[in-house]
């Protein structure tokens, strides 16, 4: 497991082992995620996300507190899958970072309390695996909108997004600072 370039989030590459069967790889283990990041992941929910080719979700993020860590792998298909850091009074505010995540490599992400994420899929039926350390609460979630030029994601520009109504109706990141709804960073990191 390694830090990615925002702080709170991270790559896990496990092990895959192969034989005449297939393959099998450990894609969760809380000993490497406590030696990452000092903590375990508090399972409260599950939940799995299958998306065809051009779905673009996110960005979202939670209240904090008490916020949501997620642990996110891909099992079938491929996905482009972002961590953008909304955290306001963060020193990487704005930051993103892009991991391909797919189900040849069965790579995760893990994503702390208060940053937001995103994925645009690759393939038809692509498959997202999300373990949650809140569960679902609408009333807390929030979003910004997926293609603000503000963020300024680099998406592919060979592949038409396919948005959510709710997702194209998202606010900017300005209209989202303006309405209040940003986690703040000390209240996400105790800084």
């Amino acid at each position: 497991m390694r830090p990615l370039p925002v702080p709170g989030a991270w790559k896990y590459e496990p092990v895959i082992h192969h034989d005449n069967r297939g393959s099998f790889a450990e894609w969760f283990r809380d000993d490497a995620l406590r030696a990452a990041t000092g903590r375990s992941l508090r399972l409260m929910q599950a939940n799995v996300s299958v998306s065809r080719r051009g779905a673009l979700r996110g960005i979202a993020f939670t209240d904090v507190p008490p916020g949501q860590a997620k642990y996110i792998t891909c099992v079938s298909g491929a996905v482009l899958d972002v961590v953008v850091d909304l955290r306001q009074g963060s020193p990487t505010f704005r930051t993103w970072h892009m991991e391909r995540l797919d189900a040849d490599h069965h790579t995760a992400l893990v994503l702390s309390e208060g940053l937001a994420h995103a994925f645009l899929s690759l393939e038809d039926g692509s498959a997202l695996l999300y373990l949650l350390s809140e569960g679902h609460d609408p009333a807390r979630e929030h979003s910004v909108h997926p293609l603000d030029p503000e963020i300024g994601i680099r998406w592919p520009a060979d592949i038409t997004p396919v948005l959510s109504v709710k997702d194209a109706s998202a606010p900017s990141l300005r209209q989202a600072m303006a309405a209040g709804v940003l986690p703040r960073y000390a209240a996400c990191t105790g800084a």
